[in-house]
């Protein structure tokens, strides 16, 4: 059963290639959403697969790439997006 969740990572997630990583992990699990940084130092976004992807997913982003330093992600519940094909980095 698929799923969509709105993430929001907090901590050191800027200037540390964090988007990227959550692009890879995305590709990897067959994730679709997409991610952006935000102005006050955090990276959010959505992120839509079946639960146990998402769960995998939401795992490494909580643990974050090399030089991050991810303090806490919070997680909400998303309606399911049909149509979607890939998980985008944003401006």
């Amino acid at each position: 059963m698929s799923q969509r969740v709105y993430f929001l990572a907090h901590g050191r997630v800027q200037g540390v290639s964090y988007r990227y990583f959550a692009k890879k992990k995305a590709v990897e699990h067959g994730i679709t959403g997409w991610c952006r940084n935000t102005e006050n130092e955090k990276v959010e976004g959505e992120a839509q697969g079946d639960e146990d992807s998402v769960k995998l997913f939401l795992k490494e982003l909580d643990r974050g790439p090399t030089h991050a330093h991810v303090v806490r992600l919070d997680r909400e519940s998303r309606d399911v997006q049909h149509g979607e094909a890939h998980f985008e980095v944003r401006k």
